[in-house]
């Protein structure tokens, strides 16, 4: 029989004394709130980075090709870029996906307000399956319609500001040598949630934007490129740029929105912080528990040590001791932890101000390596820290103890 485990059971689950169980408590509740907030910190960073990533690489792509020019503007200079080129470029294996686009800035006017935005054309081989995630009333752009070139999509927020819905009609200024307009018909809704994005893009027929600069017909302003691995993004974008004449140039999504991009950055070194200060409160509790535990027992560890028992077989019991506390405390963490973000996830219960977090809601994001990381840390890093306050076993008199009351 393992002597030092079954006095440790019988303290963890049969002891009767109550001195202590008020700091046990302590420790177990500060171990199981500890535990839950590294959990949904976890879970709120990585929800938090996906879902405002996944947001803007479905509207802007991850690389964008544009030509290599001073030009600052909203208004895409004209490239062409051959065939065989384009096909090394899809070709390559991080790729998914190779879009064309052409933007032009322009002016709507209603019956009552006027708003700057900037037109993005795109053409009927443009991939919606990310764009959809993001829209909230109607339909995409339909190009097999004969009234194709007039539908539109925009923002849920210069909607607001116009009063517009979908189905209504407005013009639109283009703004060059002669004044050109265009009537559109509003066919869906969209919302990003990211400011820079909904307040500035609508979207319709490239072919628009073609006629109204005088492009050749294989003209484009750019072409937008979604890769598989969002990690490999710097690499993609070298490869990419490889790939391209002189004239061209590979643009990451992170440059052309840096400020998002480090503001979520900042997100990892708020988790860090997080995970550090909870594991400090974990281990102090413990800590604090196990000696007044061990100063409680003075009596039983001067009669081991009487009867023969050594200081290591004596630490073992209060570790066993501090094991089953901490495995408790931890059990509990994960249901509070895990039960709390599946209700968020379900619900979104928990409110955001869009205009400054970019989110209606709190986004909830776990993954199991997460988890089981946490729990292996935690676990690990409390047991070694009370390795050392379990050698003051070592520093209590067998006389002197036993005569301790």
């Amino acid at each position: 029989m393992n002597l030092a485990f079954f006095i440790a059971k019988r303290l963890s689950f049969k002891a009767e004394r109550t001195f202590s169980k008020l700091i046990v408590r302590i420790a177990i509740l500060g171990i199981t709130l500890g535990l839950c907030v590294m959990l949904l910190a976890i879970a709120i960073m990585k929800g938090f980075k996906t879902e405002i990533r996944e947001k803007i690489r479905g509207f802007n792509g991850d690389i964008q090709i544009l030509k290599y020019d001073l030009n600052s503007s909203y208004e895409n200079s004209p490239f062409i870029l051959e065939q065989q080129q384009l096909n090394q470029i899809k070709q390559l294996p991080q790729l998914a996906v190779v879009d064309a686009f052409a933007t032009k800035p322009g002016i709507i006017k209603t019956h009552d307000e006027v708003e700057g935005v900037v037109f993005k054309g795109v053409d009927s081989t443009y991939h919606w399956g990310n764009f959809q995630k993001v829209l909230i009333q109607g339909k995409v752009l339909d190009f097999t319609k004969p009234n194709h070139q007039q539908q539109i999509l925009i923002s849920e927020l210069v909607a607001k500001k116009l009063n517009l819905k979908v189905g209504d009609n407005f013009l639109m200024y283009f703004i060059q040598e002669s004044l050109r307009k265009r009537k559109f018909e509003i066919v869906g809704i969209y919302r990003t949630g990211v400011e820079e994005v909904d307040k500035i893009f609508v979207i319709g027929d490239m072919d628009l934007v073609r006629r109204l600069n005088k492009w050749d017909d294989n003209q484009v302003g750019g072409y937008e490129l979604r890769i598989k691995d969002f990690n490999q993004l710097d690499a993609s974008s070298y490869d990419v740029g490889d790939e391209l004449p002189t004239q061209l140039k590979a643009v990451s999504v992170t440059t052309n929105f840096p400020s998002i991009f480090e503001w979520l950055s900042l997100l990892d070194i708020n988790a860090q912080v997080v995970l550090v200060l909870m594991l400090m409160v974990a281990i102090i509790n413990m800590i604090s528990a196990l000696l007044i535990i061990i100063l409680e027992r003075t009596h039983m560890i001067g009669l081991l040590k009487a009867l023969g028992e050594s200081n290591w077989g004596i630490r073992k019991i209060f570790l066993y001791n501090a094991f089953y506390l901490v495995g408790f405390g931890m059990l509990m963490g994960n249901i509070f932890g895990l039960g709390l973000g599946y209700i968020q996830q379900q619900t979104h219960f928990f409110k955001l101000d869009e205009a400054s977090y970019y989110m209606s809601f709190i986004p909830i994001q776990f993954e199991w390596l997460d988890i089981v990381l946490i729990n292996i840390g935690t676990l690990v890093i409390c047991l070694a820290v009370l390795i050392i306050p379990s050698m003051l076993v070592s520093k209590i008199s067998p006389v002197k103890a036993l005569s301790f009351k």
